[in-house]
């Protein structure tokens, strides 16, 4: 039996999670710029700390707002469509950072930011998850957290080496390269048999898997799941996302979303490179931070390989397990440097290397993976609203970290700081090998029984209903091969 072509797929898929590369180097913007605003006046005038640390969580804070309100918004217009449509105010948001005359004008810039990346991370983690098969499920839906670290890693490098208005000027134009590639990819097939087009569904996948290959039998499942409860009265959404097993899957999705932030990442994204002066690091707090940025790469695409091989659990007991170690090493530095800074001068090297290991551990684990486990866990009926939940938890989550890190680093110390996010992950550890399962290589009804634990969920096998044409036919009647000369591939 064929397999169907993988490029086309990793095509689309990057391509819409080239949105997320956006949303990236909008984060590394932060770090490499506070100097740039609070001391150097770059924008020809002042902006405090206090100015600066809005400035970071408004990006988050945007994001939050926007989630539950795009899952709607996917379902009503489309997946494809809605990634386009928030290019024009994505350009309003860089053109208010670039010519902003005031700070209310960089408030609003960055708010607007935060509201089209939160909007993608909604959007393209569903649609890389939908157009993919199963085996390369994994791979694609790793593409949203690898584009976050390249967009981060790019933020970083031109914030570090260019003036402001260059900075502004080459994040402002991704938006754009993003619907230049993107314009010319495929609707997700999923969202075209929902609404009723099964015609352009199947173009869709013959696009995706390649034209020699037969998609009857994928068609055929798609169909299946979103028609599973036709003969039941039609529920509302909210009725809908009350289901015992759906209910399950949002505590699963949104405890992760949880951990991923309240282990302290966006604080150290955004704070890194004043964290490393704050250490007396050899090296200048910018090439540090670069040199985070590029262990993230370097392990989120470790990550992207092995994510189908070795499991998504797996990925995050180890993730969780060296965060734990990291950040309590943190801490350790930090109270020995409050109590004696002559004890820590020959030790220099450890908080660089705990912040550095961090990075990896959250790049194959507590990174990715909420993401993947987001757009895996619901059935078609609330996989766009559940997700924006958990998302919607995942931003508000970092608005709340990266806003209360330097409060938390100038009240409790920096050392109480780090045992708090070592304490969370801990939790996090002990919570993933009780609680969540694993979803590699399983198909959404597989998924489904897990929730259910390991119960019979209703898979629809030898009962009819009506298809997209009218007709009423057994499962096993439906979606015959289109044409003898074409390759079955699954």
């Amino acid at each position: 039996m064929a397999q169907a072509k993988v490029l086309p797929q990793y095509i689309a898929g990057l391509s819409a999670a080239f949105g997320a590369f956006c949303m990236g180097a909008s984060m590394g913007w932060s770090a490499p710029v506070e100097k740039m605003l609070t001391e150097e006046e770059a924008y020809g005038f002042p902006i405090s700390s206090d100015q600066f640390g809005w400035l970071s969580s408004l990006l988050t804070l945007g994001a939050t707002v926007v989630c539950i309100p795009a899952g709607f918004i996917i379902d009503w217009i489309g997946r494809r469509p809605t990634m386009l449509a928030l290019i024009p105010p994505y350009m309003v948001g860089w053109i208010l950072m670039i010519f902003a005359q005031n700070v209310m004008m960089l408030y609003f810039g960055r708010f607007i930011l935060g509201v089209c990346g939160g909007a993608f991370c909604v959007t393209a983690s569903m649609y890389t998850t939908e157009i993919s098969t199963i085996a390369t499920r994994g791979t694609m839906g790793s593409f949203f957290q690898l584009n976050i670290v390249l967009g981060l890693l790019y933020g970083y490098i031109v914030g570090g080496f260019l003036p402001l208005l260059y900075i502004n000027t080459l994040c402002a134009i991704l938006p754009l390269i993003f619907a230049a590639v993107h314009f010319f990819m495929p609707e997700s097939p999923v969202y075209l048999v929902m609404k009723g087009r099964p015609e352009d569904a199947t173009k869709s996948l013959l696009w995706l898997r390649g034209k020699d290959c037969d998609v009857s039998y994928e068609l055929r499942e798609i169909l299946e799941e979103t028609t599973k409860n036709v003969d039941e009265p039609k529920v509302s959404t909210f009725t809908a996302l009350r289901r015992p097993i759906t209910l399950k899957g949002i505590g699963i999705a949104v405890m992760l979303q949880i951990l991923q932030q309240w282990t302290g990442v966006n604080a150290i994204t955004f704070y890194s490179t004043s964290i490393f002066e704050d250490v007396g690091a050899g090296l200048s707090g910018r090439i540090c931070t670069i040199l985070i940025a590029i262990t993230q790469l370097i392990m989120t695409l470790v990550a992207t390989l092995i994510i189908d091989k070795v499991g998504r659990r797996v990925l995050l007991l180890v993730s969780s397990f060296f965060i734990v170690i990291t950040t309590c090493l943190m801490g350790v530095y930090f109270q020995m440097m409050g109590q004696d800074p002559q004890s820590v001068a020959s030790i220099g090297w450890l908080p660089i290397t705990s912040i550095i290991v961090f990075m990896m551990a959250g790049s194959v684990g507590l990174g990715p993976v909420p993401w993947l486990i987001m757009a895996e866990l619901f059935t078609e009926d609330v996989k766009s609203v559940a997700g924006s939940i958990a998302g919607t938890v995942n931003w508000f989550s970092a608005f709340l970290v990266t806003k209360l890190f330097p409060l938390m680093k100038d009240n409790i110390g920096p050392a109480a700081t780090f045992w708090v996010y070592s304490g969370i992950a801990f939790v996090g550890f002990v919570w993933t090998l009780i609680c969540v399962p694993e979803t590699k290589g399983k198909t959404l009804l597989e998924i489904q029984q897990l929730l259910a634990g390991g119960k019979k969920y209703n898979s629809m096998e030898h009962t009819t209903f009506t298809t997209l044409s009218g007709r009423t036919e057994s499962k096993d009647q439906q979606f015959t091969t289109h044409s003898a000369e074409v390759i079955n591939c699954r």
